[in-house]
C-alpha cells in the first residue's frame, strides 16, 4: 500500500487566482473579510492580491488597498503575485504586509508570449532579476511554472523543459516551485512520472502542485502526487478561478474538496474545514451564483450518522 504524507501545506489563492476570473469588480472590503475568514479556517499559506497591470486585470486593480486593510495573522504567510520588476516595485511600497512573493512565467513560448507578452527567455531573465531584488528586501521567493503537464496552443509539454525552467528558478534563489496544470491538462499517470522525475532533478526545493479541475481529474492529479511525496498544494476555496488565457479554462481544485479528502485519508492540513466551507459560503452569497465545490454543495462526510 501507498504511504502518503501525514500533513501537507496548503496555499490558498482564491484571492488572487480565484477573484481574477471574475467578471464583476469584487469591492476590497469584502475582499479583506473573506481573506480574514480564510485565515481564520486554519489556512496558513495565503496569496492575497497580485500587482499585475491594473489595466490588464482590473480586478487585481486595489491591491495596495487589500493589503493596507487586511488583518494580518502572526501564524499566516501571506504572499503576492508579481509578474515583474515593475510589479515588485509597487508592492514594496507596502513590505510589511506580506511575507512571500510568486513570480510566474509559462512553460511553452506561445502561452508566455499570450500570457505577458515575453518569451520563456525573456521572462526568466526578468525574473532572475526581481528574485535577486526580493531576497535583498528579506521576502521568500516561489516560482511558478504554468502549462506545466501541458499547453492548449502546443500541446504535449516536455517535462525536461519545465525543469530547466525549475532549475533557473531554484539557482536564481526560489526555495519553492509550483508546477501548474494551468488548463487541466494533467492526467493521474502523467502526474505520478513528472512528480518521480522531479524528485530527482530538483533536490533541495520544495516541490507544489497547482491543479485545475477543468476536465474533472485535479483530485486524481492530487493522490498521484501524494504517491510521489509531494507535500505542498494549491487551490482554491469554492473551485474559484481559472486561468484567463485561453478563456474557458476554470476550475482550481477547490480547497474544501481538496481538505475534506485529505483529512478522510489521515493527512493533516491544520484547516477547520467547517469554517473553510463557511468562507466558500459567503464567497458565493458575494458572487450571487453557485460555486463548484463538491464539498461546498454535500457537505463533510459524518461517520457518526
Amino acid at each position: 500500500m501507498t504511504e502518503f504524507p501525514r500533513q501537507v501545506r496548503i496555499r490558498e489563492v482564491g484571492p488572487r487566482d480565484g477573484f481574477q476570473n471574475e467578471p464583476e469588480v469584487i469591492p476590497t472590503d469584502e475582499k479583506v473579510r473573506l481573506i480574514r475568514m480564510l485565515a481564520a479556517s486554519g489556512l496558513r499559506r495565503l496569496e492575497v492580491t497580485s500587482f499585475v497591470r491594473p489595466d490588464v486585470i482590473p480586478q487585481l486593480a486595489d491591491a495596495e488597498q487589500v493589503l493596507a486593510r487586511m488583518d494580518r495573522s502572526e501564524d499566516v504567510a501571506y504572499s503576492v503575485l508579481i509578474p515583474n520588476e515593475r510589479g515588485l516595485e509597487r508592492a514594496l511600497a507596502h513590505r510589511d504586509r506580506f511575507d512571500e512573493i510568486n513570480l510566474f512565467l509559462s512553460a511553452s513560448e506561445t502561452h508566455n508570449k499570450k500570457n505577458v507578452n515575453s518569451s520563456i527567455a525573456e521572462s526568466l531573465a526578468g525574473l532572475e532579476r526581481t528574485i535577486a531584488r526580493g531576497l535583498r528586501e528579506g521576502l521568500r521567493c516561489e516560482g511558478v511554472i504554468s502549462v506545466s503537464f501541458g499547453c492548449p496552443y502546443e500541446g504535449e509539454v516536455p517535462p525536461d523543459r519545465v525543469f530547466e525552467i525549475a532549475e533557473r528558478l531554484a539557482e536564481a534563489g526560489c526555495e519553492e516551485v509550483a508546477f501548474g496544470d494551468t488548463t487541466g491538462m494533467a492526467n493521474p499517470r502523467q502526474v505520478v512520472e513528472f512528480f518521480a522525475a522531479a524528485r530527482q532533478r530538483l533536490q533541495g526545493v520544495e516541490l507544489t502542485a497547482h491543479f485545475h479541475n477543468t476536465r474533472g481529474q485535479g483530485l486524481a492529479n492530487v493522490v498521484s502526487a501524494l504517491e510521489q511525496g509531494v507535500e505542498s498544494f494549491e487551490s482554491a476555496f469554492g473551485e474559484l478561478g481559472g486561468c484567463p488565457v485561453p478563456p474557458g479554462s476554470t476550475g482550481n481544485i477547490a480547497t474544501e474538496d481538496l481538505v475534506s479528502m485529505l483529512h478522510e485519508m489521515g493527512t493533516d492540513t491544520g484547516v477547520d474545514l467547517p469554517k473553510l466551507i463557511e468562507a466558500s459560503r459567503a464567497a458565493q452569497d458575494l458572487l450571487g451564483r453557485s460555486l463548484g465545490a463538491h464539498v461546498l454543495r454535500a457537505g463533510p462526510v459524518d461517520w457518526r450518522r
